[in-house]
């Protein structure tokens, strides 16, 4: 999947950010890499373009934009953005992404997201940070030099108007990103939904250090290995991960949030607290907490919450929520608790009803309609994505037969040919009438085939083969993932109609719902 990250910087040589893309440098040190005669080594692989400027001399004319509007003057301010696009690995492989192709793509996209800025679009091949993928470096000045059409992400007043400053806020990023997604979309490359937080949050800053801080262990366990000694630990870990380990370990043995702040305290001396709705973590080795949303999704009240509602479902009952259908399902299920329902109501029923809440709570549904609407729509795109798979199975038994036939009638032609030559072709039919038959068959059904003549060879028919049974491997796994997901909206529509109408919703025989 293609990603996208964004540094800032207050440099006010451009020249820097030139040489970084142009010439090889060592990720550890960042330091230009130098031939034996002093002399900087060019990047093996590179393709470069320049928007509205020369990319040759993206420095001065940056420079030269500043001085014009008499911006970047100051230390303090930010004179560049770099963006940094990375595409899957895999697109190379797959999806034939080369870097000339990923350099076009790139630029296309640039030209629309930064017009009227001075921008250097370079792309590599090389993999950053030693990752083996095509990756594209866009680093824009930051002072518009031409005035453009107001956009819709524009938040910043006065933003489209030449000699402003660019800003890189979430507007912009999000933008940024759906124009990324589409566009991968579009070419056919490995793409996932970047507008969605990170389940695991890594920055550039965490990355470096875990890079930086194995590096370090690494030269200390290679002292100790030769002091005859064993190390305690080969893996360096940020103090983020620490806490993501912690919580992992923690909330997989915690009924509720005051088992889970308690066992984590206890094994690992880590502080959380809830402060605003969100949890917050303080490392033993620290004087300021670090935020969930720091962390990723994963590790933040909202999915925490969820995972301790599994292991006692009756929670849920209790759980302020700010969706409509929750709160009502929630004053149906107390209303049933009275005495007047006790005794219609057992623990099975009412686990049902709490896990049916969990589901809907989990998956957001705010009213009836919305969850039937996707239950309806995920039954839509099962009948759709079943369609296709029977089309998918017509197309391979169709190369199964131009597989056989064409086999069949290479591997009799030559017997063909001799009874084409031979003097006596009633006794040669006689003696290989088998073989003959078989031939004749077999280019019967290819001339009506392939009524211009042109067969395909049995290399390339495989090749189609092995890809269209991908395909239907593919599509198998989706039918069957899109039927639980229906059978589960299923099971919750009609737990939901029950509840909201006070009844003990029916036992399903089917699965219970993923929750």
């Amino acid at each position: 999947m293609a990603i996208v990250k964004h540094i800032k910087s207050r440099n006010a040589n451009y020249s820097d950010a030139l040489n970084y893309l142009i010439f090889q440098h060592d990720e550890s040190t960042g330091k230009m890499i130098l031939d034996e005669f002093n002399r900087p080594l060019r990047r093996d692989e590179l393709y470069v373009d320049g928007l509205n400027c020369n990319p040759d001399t993206f420095d001065v004319e940056c420079y030269e934009c500043n001085e014009h509007f008499k911006k970047n003057r100051s230390r303090s301010e930010i004179k560049s953005h770099h963006y940094i696009i990375s595409y899957d690995p895999t697109d190379a492989i797959e999806c034939n992404l080369t870097g000339e192709k990923a350099q076009a793509l790139s630029l296309d996209l640039a030209q629309k997201i930064f017009p009227g800025y001075q921008a250097l679009i370079v792309t590599h091949t090389d993999g950053h940070n030693g990752s083996g993928n095509i990756h594209t470096h866009i680093v824009i000045n930051s002072v518009r030099k031409e005035a453009v059409k107001r956009q819709s992400y524009m938040d910043k007043p006065h933003e489209e108007i030449a000699g402003y400053k660019h800003r890189s806020t979430n507007k912009f990023l999000n933008y940024f990103k759906k124009e990324l997604m589409e566009m991968c979309i579009q070419e056919g490359l490995h793409q996932i939904d970047l507008l969605s937080p990170a389940e695991t949050k890594v920055t550039q800053a965490e990355y470096t250090a875990q890079k930086s801080g194995q590096k370090k262990l690494e030269a200390i366990n290679k002292k100790i290995i030769a002091d005859g000694l064993k190390p305690t630990s080969t893996t360096f870990q940020t103090q983020k991960q620490e806490i993501r380990n912690a919580i992992e370990e923690c909330s997989s043995h915690s009924k509720n949030f005051q088992e889970f702040q308690s066992l984590l305290f206890e094994k690992y001396q880590i502080s959380v607290i809830e402060e605003r709705e969100r949890y917050r973590y303080l490392h033993p080795d620290r004087d300021k907490r670090i935020t969930e949303k720091a962390l990723g999704t994963q590790y933040g009240k909202e999915h925490l919450e969820q995972l301790f509602l599994r292991k006692d479902p009756i929670t849920i009952l209790y759980v302020r929520s700010h969706l409509r259908l929750v709160v009502d399902l929630q004053k149906n299920v107390k209303a049933m608790q009275s005495p007047a329902y006790a005794h219609r109501v057992k623990i099975s029923n009412l686990q049902e009803m709490a896990n049916t809440i969990i589901y809907v709570q989990e998956h957001g549904y705010n009213t009836q309609t919305e969850l039937k609407d996707a239950f309806s729509k995920s039954q839509k795109q099962l009948d759709q994505t079943t369609e296709q798979l029977m089309e998918m199975n017509a197309d391979l038994k169709n190369i199964n037969r131009q597989i056989h036939y064409t086999g069949q009638y290479f591997a009799q032609k030559a017997i063909y040919t001799e009874f084409l030559k031979a003097k006596n072709k009633g006794r040669f039919r006689k003696e290989h009438t088998a073989e003959i038959q078989a031939y004749e068959e077999a280019r019967d059904w290819l001339k009506s085939f392939y009524p211009d003549g042109k067969m395909l060879p049995i290399k390339t028919l495989k090749e189609q083969k092995a890809s269209l049974q991908e395909q239907i491997d593919q599509q198998k796994s989706s039918i069957r993932s899109l039927k639980d997901l229906t059978q589960d909206l299923r099971t919750v529509d009609k737990n939901v109609e029950a509840i909201l109408h006070n009844q003990v919703p029916k036992k399903q025989k089917t699965r219970e719902p993923e929750l």
